[in-house]
């Protein structure tokens, strides 16, 4: 299954991005926790350059706490501040906060020696699609501030929140780029809602995701779906079969709807109802 989506808007949001970057002093890259790598733009680090920057690794309550440590400490090698966010609930947001003031403290500093009025830091927020940067500004800013939503693409304009008298947020649509090498960052991107599911097979799509769980995470799987065990001979769709069945997803005739089935499974990994899962850790990467 190749997949690849990148609508002409995300063309002129990356060149509006780029202009942004000139007004801001730090720049918020969210990241979902559970593909952090995959999830991470590649064109980011070329767009935003020496702009000091915060890794915020956010829907972190979806992702494995084990992994999520690897990745903090991951990203720390590299010298960039991460922080495990979950802007539902706004636990990590105190951190996002503390951290931006830390690398803006010089500065502050240099312009309080000169007995000057201290400025507002502004900071631009950017990701991919879906990654929750309305969620997470609205939560910082304690209002609803930002145009929120549970599908790719909601952000289309551009949106200054003031979050404190000391910080200004600059939300901005999600890009992704414009070709994925990687076919499995494409992939993960799919499973985790990142792509319009509109676009997608939604079947063939629901049968990998199927396929990764049952090799990376069985228990996961047989605890949620009540399976005895996953058979060696059992093919995918098979499986997919299996769960709708034990679900209800049946239509006339006694059949399995396998598109209804097909839903019920992204939407319950995507909620986190299969469990807590990582598709990436570090070592993947090294």
């Amino acid at each position: 299954m190749n997949i690849q989506w990148y609508p002409g808007h995300m063309v002129k949001a990356k060149r509006k991005i780029a202009e942004e970057l000139k007004l801001v002093d730090v720049v918020i890259e969210l990241l979902d926790a559970r593909i952090p790598i995959s999830s991470r733009n590649p064109e980011v680090d070329e767009i935003v350059g020496n702009k000091k920057r915060i890794i915020v690794l956010n829907k972190s309550d979806l992702a494995d706490p084990s992994v999520n440590a690897k990745w903090v400490n991951y990203f720390n090698r590299e010298n960039t501040k991460a922080i495990l966010v979950n802007s539902m609930k706004g636990s990590g947001l105190k951190d996002v906060l503390s951290a931006s003031k830390q690398l803006m403290k010089e500065k502050l500093d240099r312009l309080r020696s000169k007995g000057m009025l201290l400025k507002t830091t502004r900071a631009l927020i950017i990701g991919i699609p879906n990654v929750g940067k309305s969620t997470f500004i609205n939560k910082l800013a304690g209002r609803s501030a930002a145009q929120t939503g549970d599908r790719p693409g909601v952000t289309k304009s551009k949106q200054w929140i003031k979050v404190s008298p000391e910080l200004e947020l600059l939300d901005t649509p999600g890009i992704l780029w414009p070709k994925f090498e990687d076919k499995r960052a494409g992939m993960y991107l799919a499973f985790t809602g990142a792509i319009k599911d509109e676009i997608l097979d939604v079947n063939e799509l629901a049968i990998n995701l199927l396929q990764v769980l049952a090799e990376k995470f069985p228990e996961k799987l047989k605890g949620r779906y009540k399976l005895e065990e996953i058979p060696a001979d059992m093919t995918t769709n098979m499986l997919l079969e299996t769960i709708g069945r034990k679900r209800g997803c049946i239509i006339a005739g006694g059949e399995v709807d396998m598109l209804r089935a097909s839903v019920m499974l992204l939407d319950e990994f995507r909620g986190g109802k299969i469990g807590a899962i990582t598709l990436e850790s570090p070592e993947d990467y090294q």
